[in-house]
């Protein structure tokens, strides 16, 4: 029992050297959704920075424990998928179509609570989401899909 300790101690120490190559971070971002729709209402704002941007933008605020191997490789897999699917940073570059799918999508990722992911929320209990954020969320997503074509 002791060897095996002594083996898992080790294989954490040598894993520290492997790079998690953690998506950079810019915040300079000129095509940004919050930047480009200064109508947004403040409480969407506050939400979709809270609950959203730290996966969904190149404004990753990456704490201390996102340097620290496992748990760096499994912070920079869901960044580098959560900004696949959705970059609010690279907001202008998607066409019209492509911004009212992606906002219908996070209508309903948010409806059936699976945004934020769960694991994320409970280490970032802030970024959960009360019903009334829920619903707050949902509304400005509809509406905003909704204005892209008028």
């Amino acid at each position: 029992m002791k060897n095996i300790l002594y083996l898992l101690v080790v294989l954490l120490v040598i894993i520290q050297f492997i790079p998690a190559n953690l998506p950079e971070l810019t915040t300079n971002n000129p095509n940004d959704l919050l930047v480009n729709n200064p109508d947004i209402p403040e409480d969407v704002k506050l939400i979709l920075k809270t609950s959203c941007y730290d996966c969904h933008s190149n404004e990753t605020y990456y704490p201390w424990y996102s340097n620290v191997a496992p748990i760096s490789f499994l912070v920079s897999r869901d960044t580098k998928v959560g900004r696949e699917e959705l970059n609010f940073s690279d907001w202008t570059s998607y066409k019209k179509s492509d911004m009212a799918g992606i906002l219908d999508g996070i209508s309903e990722e948010v409806s059936e609570e699976e945004m934020p992911m769960k694991i994320y929320t409970i280490i970032h209990q802030d970024a959960s989401l009360s019903d009334q954020e829920k619903e707050i969320i949902v509304d400005w997503a509809d509406a905003f899909a909704e204005s892209l074509f008028n």
